[in-house]
């Protein structure tokens, strides 16, 4: 069984800053891409960065430049530092991650259950 649970949500105002943290546990073998998603309402999740095993990232290009997305492979555990953040931020943020696992090393993903994110002043 593997969960994952993520922490560091909140109310910050314009330009401020937050910190995600989303830890994996169980009877895991390997992990390969972690990535965070957001969902604001009455829109679509979107994919908001990707880290690869190796470290590569990717994201989308509304928070180039004020996120960023890393990871402690020692932990199990990936980060989103958010930065200047903006109103348009606001949302329920979600971590996902591909992971090996069990006895048969079952490959799938898995989800964090969300924490919200809310930018107001």
């Amino acid at each position: 069984q593997v969960q994952l649970v993520e922490s560091g949500g909140g109310l910050v105002q314009p330009g401020g800053s937050l910190r995600l943290s989303c830890a994996a546990s169980g009877s895991i073998f390997s992990i390969n891409d972690m990535d965070w998603y957001r969902q604001a309402p009455g829109k679509q999740r979107e994919l908001v960065a990707v880290i690869t095993s190796g470290g590569r990232t990717n994201y989308v290009d509304s928070v180039k430049g004020r996120f960023t997305i890393s990871r402690d492979n020692a932990k199990n555990t990936v980060y989103l530092q958010m930065n200047s953040l903006k109103p348009e931020d606001t949302a329920v943020y979600y971590c996902n991650a591909n992971i090996m696992s069990g006895d048969r090393l079952t490959l799938r993903d898995y989800w964090g259950q969300g924490t919200q994110v809310t930018v107001s002043s």
